[in-house]
Order: C-alpha cells, then sequence, then structure tokens
C-alpha cells in the first residue's frame, strides 16, 4: 500500500518498515513496479544513477530500471524494480483471465537479482535483508551463495517471512538454470528443478537465518518444515502489536 490494493500482506508492506524506522533502525524498502502502479498518481521517477544495467536471465539481457516513490507521511522512499518486457502489465500475478504468466519464474529471478544489484550500486550494507512473500524467495540463495563474499553481504542476516500466498501452478522447465550464478553449486540448484510455490519457499527457508509466520494460516507442509528446523520462528502475529515483536526478533538476530 498505497501501490497495490490493501491485502494484509500490502498493509505489512507499507507500516513495518515504517514502524522499524521509527525504532531507529535506516531501512531501504524494495518492490516490483507492477503495471497496475500508477506512476503519475503515486508520481514515480526514474532514478538514473541506479539504472542501465542488464541482467543476463537464459542468456537473454533484460535492461535493469530503478523507480523511487515517496510516502510523505512515513518519511519513507520506495525503490521499484522495473523492466518493460517484465513489468509493464496491467497485472500482478495473473492477466485478466486470472493466468498465471509463464514468466512469473524469470519475473522472481529479475527482482531478486534486481533489488541486490541495487543495493550494492547504493553501497549500503544491510544487517538484515527482509524477504516477503514467493516474489522475493530467491534472494536468500543468492545472499549465502552468490553474494557471500561481496562485504555489503558477507554479514547479513536473512528473514524469510511466509505468507498465504500460494499458486498451484508449475514454473517452465529450466528454472535452475535461469537462477544459476557464480557461487551457486549443482547441490544448491537441485531444490529447483522443479519448482512449484512449496518447493520455491522450502528453498527460501533453507538458506535463510530465520523465518516469520506472515500469515494466520500457510500451507501445511511448508509449516511442518519450518517446525522441523533448528531455525528462528517468530509466529504469527496479530496486528495491533507485530511491530514490536518484528523489531525485538531483529535485534535478538544482531545479537547472535
Amino acid at each position: 500500500m498505497p501501490y497495490l490494493k490493501e491485502t494484509p500482506m500490502s498493509r505489512i508492506g507499507r507500516y513495518l518498515p515504517q514502524g522499524i524506522q521509527e525504532k531507529g533502525k535506516e531501512i531501504r524498502t524494495f518492490m516490483p513496479r507492477f503495471g497496475n502502479i500508477n506512476e503519475r498518481r503515486n508520481q514515480l521517477h526514474e532514478v538514473i544513477r541506479l539504472s542501465g544495467m542488464n541482467l543476463i536471465i537464459n542468456d537473454t539481457d533484460h535492461p535493469l530500471i530503478i523507480k523511487v516513490a515517496s510516502i510523505q507521511q512515513a518519511r519513507m522512499q520506495i525503490y521499484f524494480i522495473d523492466n518493460e518486457d517484465f513489468f509493464h502489465r496491467k497485472f500482478t500475478i495473473r492477466d485478466k483471465a486470472n493466468k498465471f504468466y509463464k514468466d512469473n519464474d524469470e519475473r522472481a529471478v529479475f527482482f531478486s537479482r534486481g533489488v541486490l544489484e541495487t543495493v550494492k550500486k547504493l553501497g549500503w550494507a544491510p544487517d538484515i535483508v527482509h524477504c516477503h512473500g514467493w516474489i522475493s524467495a530467491l534472494v536468500p540463495l543468492y545472499v549465502k551463495r552468490a553474494y557471500k563474499d561481496n562485504p555489503l553481504f558477507s554479514e547479513s542476516k536473512v528473514v524469510y517471512s511466509v505468507y498465504d500466498d500460494e499458486f498451484s501452478e508449475v514454473f517452465q522447465d529450466g528454472f535452475d538454470k535461469k537462477i544459476k550464478l557464480p557461487g551457486i553449486t549443482a547441490k544448491d540448484l537441485k531444490y529447483y528443478k522443479s519448482s512449484n510455490y512449496v518447493t520455491l519457499t522450502k528453498a527460501a527457508i533453507e538458506y535463510a537465518d530465520a523465518i516469520i509466520i506472515g500469515s494466520e494460516k500457510i500451507n501445511p507442509e511448508i509449516n511442518d518444515y519450518i517446525q522441523s528446523l533448528k531455525k528462528p520462528v517468530l509466529e504469527f502475529q496479530p496486528e495491533d502489536n507485530y511491530i514490536e515483536a518484528y523489531n525485538e526478533f531483529y535485534d535478538s538476530l544482531l545479537e547472535k
């Protein structure tokens, strides 16, 4: 919010960064520039110094465009990851007929890599990288493998929030090859041979340092998997208290 319609997840995207910033932490917020976001109304504008890079996915160059907008009352700037091929559509994840976009796999790759490359350009070292939902599910893998030797990310803790944003479709064959970057091994790629929502989320959890249950109800198989691991987990928090709980969870990770 206010760029996408109001949902429990979009409310967290709006109010969590503001709440954490008000606790004295410095934040950066990134999201895809979905085509249903009105650029004029929301006053998005391109940041030339951050744009202009090409990301190669499946042997194809995709220009990375960075736009920003401000939520004035929160004193917060939002960075938008944009690309004409991936995000200039009138819908987010599904088309007008509710059909899952065939290239959602590549859109997730582009978004995840685009965020990390932009953070590199900013020269800003995050203590915590907090990923929300499956569109960001590759960020834990990239931080822990492809970017682990970059001094900006070498000490970063990754938190992955699991929501009820499940889809039933399967990604196209060759998803593992689209993900590949130096530092990512064949062993890492085994998680992505045949990717659906469950395998993608399990892999994100595997590479994350800590997990947050972001929705009251999540996929039971994923919930069982989370509980089987010896990782810090923050259970679902009601809306009237989650900022305090998330902030304490961040602090406990930083102390470790």
